[in-house]
C-alpha cells in the first residue's frame, strides 16, 4: 500500500544508512581491512568483495538487533561503542558522511512537519553527527538507543518520538534503510518509507511491509511537497 501523503504530519528518521552515508564508506573500511588477506579474495576485487560481505550481513544484524534488545542489552552496547569513539577521536567520523541532498531535503520538510531522529546510535554519537553537519536544528526531537529501555525494531522509540512531537504515531511516518526500522514502524503503527542509500535490500524492505521504497532519501521530499506548490 502506498504512502498516504495527506495522514502525515511528523517523520521519523534513522541516521546511519538514512542520513549519514555510513554503508558506502564502512564497504570501503572494509575493503581496505581485507588487504590482508587479499590474495584468499577471488579475483583479487576487494572493495566487490567487501560490498557482498556487507549484503550478506544484513539478515544476520537485524537478528543480532532484536537479540540484543529482547536480552535488554542495546543501550549496554550503545554504551561501550560511545566509550570506544572517545578513546579513538582520529576514527570517530570516519564512517559518517551526510547523504548528498539530505540537508536541502530537511530544511524543505521542517516547513511543512515536525521532524524527530529515531536512531539506534548512542546519544554521543547521534550528536555529534547532527553537529558536524549542521543538522540538529530541524528535529523537534531526537531519540537514540539509550532513549527507551528498548530500541528498534521494537516500537518504543517511534512511540516515544511521537509524544514528545504530540502526535499520534499513526501519523507519523519511519523512514529508514534497515528491516528494523520498518518493523518498528508498523508496530508502532506508523506509515514507513524504506530507503536503498544504506544497508537494507528491496526484497527484504517489502518483505517487512514497508510501504514506499526510495532508491534516495533526498526524493522525500519530492514525494511528499508534490501537492504543496
Amino acid at each position: 500500500m502506498p504512502v498516504d501523503v495527506h495522514r502525515v504530519r511528523a517523520i521519523c528518521f534513522d541516521v546511519d544508512g538514512t542520513l549519514s552515508d555510513t554503508d558506502d564508506q564502512f564497504v570501503l573500511h572494509l575493503s581496505r581491512w581485507l588487504n590482508l588477506i587479499s590474495f584468499l579474495i577471488p579475483g583479487g576485487d576487494n572493495l566487490a568483495f567487501a560490498q557482498k560481505l556487507v549484503m550478506l550481513a544484513e539478515s544476520p544484524s537485524n537478528g543480532l538487533l532484536t537479540l540484543l534488545d529482547r536480552l535488554g542489552l542495546d543501550a549496554a552496547i550503545a554504551a561501550v561503542t560511545q566509550r570506544l569513539r572517545h578513546l579513538l577521536p582520529g576514527e570517530r567520523y570516519a564512517l559518517s558522511l551526510l547523504i548528498p541532498g539530505v540537508k536541502e531535503m530537511l530544511q524543505s520538510l521542517s516547513a511543512h512537519y515536525v521532524l524527530a531522529i529515531v536512531s539506534a546510535r548512542g546519544e554521543q554519537s547521534t550528536l555529534d553527527f547532527l553537529d558536524r553537519f549542521d543538522l540538529k536544528s530541524y528535529f523537534h526531537t531526537i531519540v537514540t538507543a539509550q532513549t527507551c529501555r528498548f530500541t528498534k525494531p521494537y516500537p518504543d522509540p517511534i512511540l516515544y518520538a511521537a509524544a514528545q512531537m504530540g502526535v499520534s504515531a499513526s501519523v507519523c511516518l519511519m523512514v529508514g534503510d534497515t528491516v528494523p526500522d520498518i518493523l518498528a514502524g508498523k508496530r508502532a503503527g506508523a506509515q514507513t518509507v524504506g530507503v536503498l542509500c544504506g544497508f537494507g535490500q528491496e526484497t527484504e524492505l517489502r518483505r517487512a511491509g514497508a510501504d514506499l521504497i526510495l532508491p534516495q532519501t533526498s526524493l522525500l521530499a519530492q514525494v511528499l511537497l508534490a501537492d504543496k506548490g
